[in-house]
């Protein structure tokens, strides 16, 4: 988190090639000295990074293909970004502006902010998680720290056959039932289980275990706790 900047160094040898400073004004316009770099990623389709300025709320995108030109566009969100993953497509970056209790979705296509979705308190996603919601189509899900739900965000597709869930993207579909204190959710392409576990939940039950199963039956899911 420290110092205010991001580096750039050479992939073999580790040695600094440019440290870029992050200092600068909020989304509500207020400087600010010290914000930090959250989380940075990089773009399976272009050169470029994905990094999120953590009290700021700016998302920058830079292209380094040309480190002695650099070149970054700076996109506002919501302040406290986080962490966060990619949709099925690896176009969108869905990331957690965890304190202001929204999900900023960056279009890495277009160099634009897709969304700002409002979802519950505290959202955690880690890279989140996504699959195909029988009735709701391509999701990307997000646990909490501070609700008791897991929280479902319809993605956009470009597969004709998701055409018919147009409408719900971008907009929380479903919240499912889970307990607070989540920080990851898993699932697999070839599963129909999606894992939610909950170690900042003041249940020391709850700490210790694996996590909360959840399996589609039909259109809802079902859960039920794995053993310690």
């Amino acid at each position: 988190y420290w110092p205010p900047q991001y580096s750039i160094m050479d992939g073999e040898t580790l040695e600094p090639m440019k440290v870029v400073s992050t200092r600068g004004n909020t989304v509500d316009g207020d400087y600010h000295p010290e914000p930090r770099v959250a989380s940075i990623v990089a773009s399976l389709t272009k050169p470029e990074w994905v990094v999120n300025v953590k009290e700021t709320g700016m998302i920058l995108l830079v292209d380094y293909s040309d480190i002695k030109n650099l070149k970054s566009t700076t996109i506002e969100s919501a302040k406290f970004l986080h962490d966060g993953g990619w949709d099925a497509s690896k176009r969108y970056f869905l990331v957690a502006a965890n304190a202001s209790n929204k999900i900023a979705a960056v279009d890495t296509k277009t160099g634009k902010l897709a969304a700002l979705v409002d979802v519950a308190k505290i959202p955690h996603p880690g890279r989140g998680a996504n699959f195909v919601h029988p009735k709701f189509g391509p999701v990307w899900a997000t646990g909490h720290l501070g609700a008791d739900v897991v929280t479902l965000i319809s993605t956009p597709s470009d597969d004709k056959k998701n055409a018919k869930f147009k409408e719900y993207n971008w907009k929380v579909v479903q919240e499912v039932k889970h307990v607070p204190g989540n920080l990851f959710v898993k699932t697999h392409p070839n599963s129909k289980n999606l894992w939610a576990d909950s170690p900042q939940n003041p249940d020391k039950d709850l700490i210790g275990s694996p996590g909360t199963e959840l399996e589609f039956t039909g259109r809802r899911f079902t859960t039920s706790w794995t053993g310690k």
